[in-house]
């Protein structure tokens, strides 16, 4: 396969990943909001979106600390355990409780927790390329869905915007992302997703060496034949289409087809996420590592604005802010 139809392959399925994980959390929305999943009192609340960040700094903060103490294993094993209760999440409202369980009083759909439980088997013990991406796409439909139903529109476009500058910061200004993105290539976790060039590349074979959270490696320029696979950052599907999930849940405009959660604010909000993602790739199989929030992001944020205009709400009440100016 000459080199430019792999990149094509490799950038389809991509684009093919994405689309998952923001099919994936919309189809969850409903179900976790009728399961009670939603993880704050108050969704308008903007405040949740800094509460959040701030998680999100600490976290990096430890991560950057456990690779430099040389512990990896414990990253390993958090993250392992983390896509397990994503998964579980996600299979609780999508398995049907065919073999139940009382567990203190309380029903345990058994096949939802099996389920579970082999996707962090699976992780622990065979994280083949197409094991940690299908492992992504079910923890990135969990984690958008659950962020999806837990912040409201002003929150998520904060939320988004925030995340967007900090990448863009920590890509290109003091480069402690490219520094984490390169401490955990080799523990094989779904902090990122693996796209190959070729079917037969095969991830647990290669000791890959990535420059960028959220952006193709810069080894993967089109004009090198050395280079397999390119990485990209599973925030990076999973912080727009957190505003995908929001604009299905809380956006008033009507529902394009009876009986789904989505709406013509969130499907503008995927195709603005998608070009964003089109545009990414563009810049980096040139060679050179970029932060991809700012696009990803700014694509959402831009698709999800001109939906709601065209829907006929009002730029203020898209943004959620429509309280405050009252």
């Amino acid at each position: 396969m000459e080199r430019r139809t792999r990149i094509l392959f490799a950038s389809g399925l991509t684009i093919a990943i994405f689309l998952g994980v923001q099919l994936g959390a919309l189809a969850l929305v409903e179900p976790f909001e009728s399961a009670g999943y939603q993880t704050v009192e108050d969704p308008s609340d903007p405040t949740n979106s800094l509460l959040y960040v701030a998680v999100i700094l600490v976290f990096t903060a430890g991560m950057l600390a456990v690779i430099k103490l040389g512990v990896e294993w414990i990253l390993r094993g958090v993250i392992i355990l983390t896509s397990g209760m994503l998964s579980l999440y996600v299979f609780t409202v999508v398995v049907p409780p065919v073999i139940e369980i009382s567990v203190g009083g309380a029903p345990v759909n058994v096949l939802a927790w099996v389920a579970a439980a082999l996707v962090a088997v699976a992780l622990a013990v065979y994280p083949e390329w197409y094991v940690i991406d299908a492992a992504g796409v079910v923890m990135g439909a969990g984690a958008a869905g659950l962020f999806g139903i837990s912040f409201g529109l002003l929150p998520a476009v904060i939320l988004l915007v925030v995340l967007a500058v900090y990448d863009a910061i920590s890509v290109y200004g003091t480069e402690h992302m490219l520094t984490l993105a390169s401490g955990v290539m080799d523990l094989k976790i779904p902090v990122i997703l693996v796209i190959p060039l070729t079917l037969s590349y095969s991830f647990l074979d290669e000791t890959a060496q990535a420059t960028s959270e959220g952006a193709v490696d810069e080894d993967a320029n089109p004009g090198e034949d050395d280079r397999d696979a390119f990485f990209i950052g599973l925030g990076d599907a999973v912080m727009p289409t957190v505003l995908v999930a929001s604009a299905a849940f809380f956006s008033p405009a009507d529902a394009l087809v009876s009986g789904t959660a989505i709406n013509l604010p969130a499907l503008t909000a995927m195709l603005g996420t998608l070009v964003g993602l089109v545009t990414l790739l563009w810049m980096v199989l040139k060679g050179r590592a970029h932060a991809g929030l700012p696009l990803l992001n700014g694509g959402a944020i831009c698709g999800y604005l001109l939906g709601a205009l065209a829907s006929g709400i009002s730029l203020a009440r898209a943004l959620g802010v429509e309280q405050y100016l009252a």
